[in-house]
């Protein structure tokens, strides 16, 4: 039988519901609830044939006793994409993959999903060791975004990060220590942008992988940003360069 997980929170179950890569196997909903966002789940769950139980509050926080559940609750696949999702597929300039190395927050791998759905990002790439996983708290933190964005966790990322550069992929990467702006650099095209880890920023080889690096441009006297906002800063930049520009009339 193939590992399952919890994830809870409105966001997080009607996205599982709706358009979620991986249908969930149940949903478990607190009982004497009739408001619009119950009566939503009960008619998704019917709709795709996912079978519906109703537990009190406490049954429900023993199933997920680290989630906020907030009266719902929906059974998933625990595993993540493969890697070969990603990779063979053809490295079209629309393309933006965002790369996290070894970020141990899941509240940040969250959020860092959360605005790579936003920017219509085609995956998120973590490592399977030494980082946070797609983790109940990681899904609830991403309000959704990742019932709706590829997650793919690696072995090694050194070396997909090679793959991706052999098929046809640019690989910036932001450290603390560039020289370049973030603001001068090309994020067009099929692109792979790499964060790094809380405090620690990127891996050595995985700089070395990386065809360009950049800095966030500061003013004030903070020398660096959390993760999650600078992962928000990074994809909208790239996402504001590859918008096409707006017809006159």
């Amino acid at each position: 039988m193939a590992e399952s997980t919890y994830i809870g929170g409105w966001h997080v179950v009607l996205a599982a519901l709706e358009d979620g890569a991986r249908k969930p196997s149940e949903i478990l909903l607190q009982g004497g609830r009739d408001d619009e966002r119950s009566r939503r789940v009960r008619e998704l769950a019917h709709k795709a044939g996912v079978p519906l139980r109703v537990l009190s509050r406490g049954d429900l926080d023993l199933k997920a006793p680290e989630l906020r559940h907030q009266g719902v609750l929906a059974r998933v696949p625990a595993a993540e994409m493969s890697a070969e999702d990603v990779l063979d597929a053809p490295a079209t300039p629309d393309r933006l993959v965002l790369v996290l190395d070894g970020v141990q927050d899941p509240h940040n791998l969250g959020a860092c999903l959360r605005t790579a759905e936003a920017v219509g990002a085609t995956a998120v790439v973590i490592p399977k060791d030494r980082a946070v996983g797609l983790t109940p708290v990681a899904r609830k933190a991403s309000a959704g975004a990742s019932e709706r964005i590829p997650v793919v966790s690696v072995t090694n990322l050194a070396r997909t990060l090679e793959q991706l550069k052999q098929r046809g992929y640019w690989i910036t990467g932001l450290a603390g220590e560039a020289t370049d702006s973030l603001f001068d650099a090309d994020l067009t095209g099929p692109r792979v942008l790499v964060m790094g880890a809380e405090g620690e920023g990127m891996r050595r080889l995985t700089k070395e992988h990386c065809d360009a690096l950049v800095r966030i441009p500061m003013a004030g006297r903070i020398e660096s940003l959390n993760v999650s906002v600078a992962a928000a800063v990074c994809l909208y930049e790239a996402f504001r360069q590859r918008r096409k520009p707006a017809s006159r009339r």
